[in-house]
């Protein structure tokens, strides 16, 4: 019932010939990379600052100049409202605090230690903690606040 007919389209390809349509393409397709790196650009823009936060407190403001942190190595402690003492993201008992931090710190008493609190706090209980830190021998101790919107002249 079908017939092949010969024309101009069938014969192309054969005879050692190459069709247009079948010639290996020589460019590198990048869509698909730019797809992929624009994904992850917005992965990281979104996880970026949710890294940077640690355990949250409302910190006094404050219009002091900020410290220039040379080393990256300090250590963050961090009292909350509810006066629970964190180091880092762990939650430790003030009893543990100055072992811990001289195991952490290898007994070495020039590590930059920063003192966060929330502003509700009393002063006694921030005190109660810098003080133990320089009964322990630790120099570097910093309290950190957040920075106020007014300008110094």
């Amino acid at each position: 019932m079908g017939a092949a007919i010969q024309g101009k389209s069938s014969r192309i390809g054969q005879a050692g010939g190459r069709s247009r349509a079948h010639r290996p393409m020589s460019e590198i397709n990048v869509t698909p990379m730019v797809d992929v790196m624009l994904v992850l650009l917005i992965v990281f823009m979104v996880t970026a600052p949710l890294l940077t936060t640690g355990v949250p407190v409302d910190m006094p403001k404050a219009d002091a100049r900020a410290i220039k942190d040379e080393d990256n190595k300090a250590l963050e402690i961090t009292l909350t409202k509810e006066k629970q003492l964190f180091v880092g993201e762990t939650k430790v008992e003030r009893e543990r605090l100055i072992e811990l931090l001289t195991a952490m710190t290898n007994n070495d008493p020039e590590r930059r230690i920063y003192i966060r609190a929330d502003q509700a706090l009393s002063y006694g209980e921030v005190m109660e903690v810098l003080g133990g830190l320089n009964k322990a021998g630790f120099r570097k101790v910093a309290l950190l606040s957040n920075s106020s919107s007014k300008k110094q002249p």
